[in-house]
């Protein structure tokens, strides 16, 4: 091939990823781009600043509008989509911000893939069709206040009482948790953890919203509280006993945030680089200086390396060969590098970094949020030992 009839140098792709991708691939990308750039970018810095995301029931609808809610799950009105299709959806979502794919993530990938996978016929058709139209919003609880990365031990319990269930306890840190319809709590019994499908007006179920964030703000986070709810027998997810079930819905979730991250940290590259394009010092574009171009290389170099790795493991994923220590070499490495490449980016642009009116700050403190859920970098780096040492140190 003659240089002249190569594709030029694209700064936006400089690997040429796209070859990678199909049309079908391509019209995902595109539709969720064009949905968060006329629905969340406009508004997206002023949720941010009042900590609020107040159109999140009709942002549900119309994201279960254009097939973006259990977008892999087949049946029951979801896309049937591939594993790289919604991972490609992700790194859109979270370029606009990791509060809209949090949402997502957890409507799709944890509330919905619980019900999906484990759940009677009678809880997926339900519940299934109108989660994936975005007319009922879920929430997962699973963390609670004194424990996070270890939910084996967990304090939540459910007893039997007849034919029902009771249920107390309490969890932390939920995602959609004041606005959802229906919740996947899972508890301790004395058969062990298992999960419940609660419709959150069920009596003594409350969803206490959390203020005073500093970090994913257009995001709705709240406590689950459960004091003897009551629930009869078919409300118990019917197809898993243990953290099996529970762990598989955050692998799948995992997954997501290993393109997610990468969304976040495309969008802090181009701000840095459009900026240095523009901004002049010492009578000529900062992005002149050698220094700064050293910057833009290194963000480059590691953002395209994320993104190829999460197509790496995406076409796994579609393969069935995916496996969860994969996952958290994503998980680890993606989130890491994306928050390198928003630091840099802001001292690309100075000052001008930690204004709303860039995306470079937002998208920094969202990422510190990020690196520590669905798993901790602590977490991922003893996965990743485990497997290659053979050496469990977890509890060591």
């Amino acid at each position: 091939m003659s240089a002249s009839s190569r594709a030029p140098f694209d700064p936006y792709d400089p690997l040429g990823l796209d070859d990678l991708l199909t049309p079908e691939d391509r019209a995902v990308r595109d539709t969720v781009r064009g949905w968060a750039a006329q629905r969340v970018l406009p508004h997206v810095a002023g949720w941010y600043e009042r900590g609020e995301l107040p159109e999140i029931r009709e942002l549900a609808r119309e994201l279960g509008g254009i097939g973006a809610l259990g977008m892999q799950l087949t049946g029951y009105g979801c896309a049937g989509a591939s594993a790289v299709q919604y991972g490609l959806a992700c790194v859109e979502l979270e370029a606009a911000d990791s509060g809209i794919r949090s949402l997502v993530s957890v409507q799709g990938s944890l509330a919905m893939y619980a019900i999906h996978r484990f759940g009677s016929a009678e809880q997926k058709e339900r519940w299934l069709p109108s989660m994936a139209a975005g007319e009922v919003i879920g929430c997962f609880g699973l963390t609670e206040p004194d424990h996070g990365s270890d939910p084996a031990g967990m304090r939540t319990r459910a007893v039997r009482d007849g034919s029902d269930w009771l249920l107390d306890g309490r969890k932390m840190w939920i995602t959609n948790g004041s606005v959802a319809g229906v919740a996947v709590v899972w508890a301790a019994t004395d058969e062990g953890v298992r999960g419940f499908v609660v419709p959150t007006d069920t009596p003594g179920f409350s969803a206490p919203e959390i203020r005073h964030k500093w970090s994913l703000r257009a995001s709705v986070t709240s406590e689950l509280v459960l004091d003897g709810v009551r629930l009869p027998a078919d409300a118990v997810l019917p197809e898993v006993t243990g953290l099996r079930g529970p762990l598989s819905c955050l692998n799948h979730a995992r997954y997501g945030i290993v393109w997610g991250a990468m969304g976040a940290a495309r969008a802090c590259f181009e701000a840095a680089l459009e900026y240095a394009r523009g901004r002049e010092q010492f009578g000529r574009p900062i992005g002149a200086f050698q220094l700064t171009q050293a910057k833009l290389a290194d963000m480059a170099v590691e953002l395209h390396k994320g993104i190829l790795l999460a197509h790496h493991l995406g076409r796994r994923m579609d393969a069935g060969t995916l496996r969860p220590e994969q996952v958290s070499f994503g998980k680890l490495n993606n989130v890491r590098e994306a928050i390198e490449i928003c630091r840099t980016a802001r001292t690309v642009l100075g000052a001008n970094g930690i204004s709303l009116e860039y995306p470079v700050m937002r998208h920094a403190t969202n990422l510190e949020s990020v690196l520590t859920y669905e798993g901790t970098v602590e977490m991922h780096q003893l996965v990743l030992g485990k497997a290659l040492t053979g050496f469990d140190a977890f509890r060591g």
